[in-house]
């Protein structure tokens, strides 16, 4: 029997998009899956749309109080039987043969811990916009060769919907951590990466929905010295776990880059948001 995989949305307010997310995640190829929304007090009418959807696949848990996002996202991993684990943002979709080709990748490389397609950036109205690229390389990679890079460079790992994980890679790396509110997806890649070989696969498996009210577009657009000083912290953590290690150049360089791709990220809402108007 084909291994039970477990996709998991942490949702908050999410009524606008989860609907569309949801059927994404049910009407994939492989069927062998639990879906688990992990609604954390939502004030809006998420959860009666949750409820309105019938599939025994899916299993919606509702927090008594709310935790915030690294709590709800360590609360759906902790809920989560299957033996791969896939989180998907209450916003995002997935496409049809998504998980059967991640899942393929990790069958047939037991050792790896973590595999990651490429991503379609979509609008509110599901249209592409353009695409996010992994790594330059494609296939079985040094885990600890793509870390180092992506904290010079950028997260060639990108958004939770582009990537599988075996539940021991999770057990292994530790949840996510709650010092790192904004890139706390980031971080806990990075350590996967670390723990061995992970797995490119250079196909658009999967939307992530590029929105001018995301937490990540509301903290670039206000306070962007937070999300640098995150960045600094990250480059500080992993420094110090030794997996990885910059030297005073390439932690100058990083900081640098991390700069320049917050304001060009700023322009590129700006340029969208003025496309709609």
């Amino acid at each position: 029997m084909m291994p039970l995989v477990s996709v998991c949305i942490p949702a908050y307010n999410s009524a606008v998009y989860i609907k569309k997310t949801i059927e994404s995640i049910l009407d994939q190829n492989y069927k062998n899956i639990e879906l688990v929304v992990v609604d954390d007090c939502s004030k809006d009418n998420t959860v009666e749309i949750v409820k309105n959807i019938e599939d025994s696949r899916m299993r919606l848990v509702q927090n008594e109080k709310n935790l915030g996002m690294t709590g709800n996202w360590n609360k759906c991993l902790a809920e989560a039987k299957g033996d791969y684990i896939k989180l998907v943002c209450a916003d995002d979709i997935l496409y049809a043969d998504s998980i059967q080709k991640e899942l393929g990748a990790l069958l047939k490389h037991p050792d790896v811990t973590l595999v990651m397609s490429d991503t379609a950036l979509i609008d509110e109205n599901g249209g592409r916009t353009g695409c996010f690229k992994r790594y330059p390389k494609a296939g079985l990679l040094e885990g600890r060769k793509v870390a180092k890079r992506a904290l010079i460079f950028k997260s060639f790992f990108g958004a939770p919907c582009n990537t599988l994980f075996p539940r021991s890679s999770y057990e292994r790396a530790g949840g996510f951590d709650p010092k790192f509110p904004y890139i706390l997806d980031f971080d806990m890649w990075l350590r996967m990466a670390c723990l061995g070989k992970i797995y490119v696969i250079h196909e658009e498996l999967n939307g992530f929905r590029v929105r001018n009210d995301s937490n990540t577009g509301n903290l670039i657009n206000g306070d962007r010295k937070t999300y640098n000083l995150e960045h600094k912290n990250l480059l500080k953590k992993h420094n110090a776990l030794g997996a990885v290690h910059l030297n005073r150049f390439e932690l100058w360089v990083s900081m640098m880059i991390r700069h320049a791709r917050n304001e060009l990220i700023q322009i590129y809402l700006k340029v969208n948001a003025k496309k709609k108007r």
